[in-house]
């Protein structure tokens, strides 16, 4: 067996063996085979493809690669989401403890964010005190005892993945379904999860811009879980838009909290219903989604949701003097209302404009190295839909200087489009698979 065969037979269109997808893994793992090679043998992937077998091995090969967490000592039966991204994607700060309430744990580990904000790290880093960097050992005591943990990814989890992403972020071999697949589902696996729910993004502030790629993506992702023993379901949810009203890492913390009180935005609470619900759906918790969703809302009215995430933001050193007055999140110097100067109906609200605002105010990276603010951002007080009258508020920008502030300002009001007739806002969650 040797490396230019495996590519040519793929480069062919022919379905690779779990051996040699084995040889493969574990050369390009341990410095065998080289880069060129490896990103010739992604390049031919993206063009021919793979079958769901294949996707399967490939992606267990990379979950191998490195420590494989068992929760069973913990508890019988824990779930994990995913999140595709997006911009104003603060779903985990909600589902973790609204999930955890219902004595479900929740045990999941996250990234940092490349574009639009923060990841899930970033937004938790902007309370004073939380302390994401987590050892297995810190990680599955926190389980134990508190039935929720979000930690910082860790590096001993599917390296084979981090080595191969690195390649193909730089060789144009990202887009590739089954590629992407196995990057998600390798770490959800070697994480230890029962059960896991997607939470997968289409549209234009998604990664995935059509419902069908979309779609295509989450039966990949099911196949593969539901082909190594885990309950998998996807929930397609609506990108065009932000998700809520915050983009920012403070910004969307302040969400969450004001979610977790009852009074957050409409489309972030049906989307964090949703998804909780089917986390709670897979375990058998509820006799489906339409009461499991009522169970999380209940938790929502009555404050156990909030209680948990007390109990989770402290014990992971959050300061909770934080928690009670959120004023002490971090704050920007500069904050300006924009108003709008003629009447009409939200026609259009780009997300990805927002999103790349966002990370030129300087509230996301461009690489890895860049430094996140985590008090700039946007909140948007009309969407989609919405009739708003001259002079009512539009959006609110928290920007550290003048210079961004402008230039933001003209890009997000360049990100609306208007209509004089009434829009029919999107639905917001698309399907919901498996």
């Amino acid at each position: 067996m040797n490396i230019v065969e495996i590519i040519a037979k793929k480069r062919d269109g022919h379905e690779l063996t779990h051996d040699e997808l084995q040889y493969f893994v574990q050369g390009y793992t341990r410095g065998e085979i080289p880069d060129y090679q490896a990103s010739a043998w992604c390049m031919a992937v993206v063009l021919k493809g793979m079958t769901a077998a294949e996707a399967t091995a490939y992606t267990m090969l990379l979950a191998q690669s490195g420590d494989m967490l068992d929760l069973h000592e913990i508890a019988p039966f824990v779930v994990d989401k995913h999140s595709t991204g997006g911009v104003g994607d603060k779903t985990t700060l909600v589902v973790a403890p609204l999930v955890a309430s219902h004595g479900l744990p929740v045990g999941k580990m996250s990234g940092r964010g490349l574009g639009f904000s923060g990841g899930t790290v970033d937004k938790l880093e902007s309370i004073r005190g939380f302390e994401t960097s987590l050892t297995t050992e810190g990680f599955l005591d926190m389980l134990s005892k508190h039935g929720v943990v979000v930690s910082g990814q860790s590096a001993d989890l599917a390296p084979a993945d981090g080595k191969l992403y690195a390649l193909r972020d730089v060789t144009a071999t990202v887009e590739s379904l089954p590629l992407i697949a196995g990057s998600i589902m390798s770490k959800k696996i070697a994480s230890g999860a029962d059960a896991i729910v997607l939470d997968v993004k289409v549209g234009q502030g998604a990664f995935m811009k059509t419902e069908a790629d979309a779609v295509e993506l989450a039966h990949l992702m099911i196949a593969i879980g539901e082909g190594v023993g885990r309950k998998v379901a996807a929930v397609i949810a609506d990108m065009d838009q932000p998700l809520g009203n915050a983009v920012g890492n403070a910004l969307e913390v302040r969400e969450a909290m004001s979610t977790l009180h009852g009074e957050g935005p409409p489309d972030f609470v049906e989307h964090c219903l949703t998804v909780g619900g089917k986390m709670l759906d897979l375990a058998d918790k509820a006799s489906g989604l339409k009461e499991a969703k009522a169970m999380l809302a209940e938790s929502l009215e009555n404050g156990s949701a909030w209680a948990k995430f007390v109990e989770w933001i402290t014990a992971q050193g959050g300061d909770p003097t934080v928690l009670n007055d959120p004023d002490q999140l971090p704050a920007a110097p500069l904050i300006e209302t924009v108003y709008a100067s003629h009447p009409g109906h939200i026609a259009t609200l780009n997300a990805i404009e927002v999103g790349l605002t966002s990370v030129m105010l300087g509230g996301g990276r461009v690489k890895k190295s860049d430094q996140i603010d985590y008090s700039v951002g946007i909140v948007h007080h009309a969407k989609i839909g919405d009739h708003i009258q001259k002079g009512d508020p539009l959006l609110t920008i928290h920007a550290n200087n003048n210079d961004t502030l402008a230039a933001a300002r003209e890009r997000l009001l360049a990100a609306i489009t208007w209509s004089d007739v009434p829009i029919v806002p999107p639905p917001h969650i698309r399907q919901i698979i498996g």
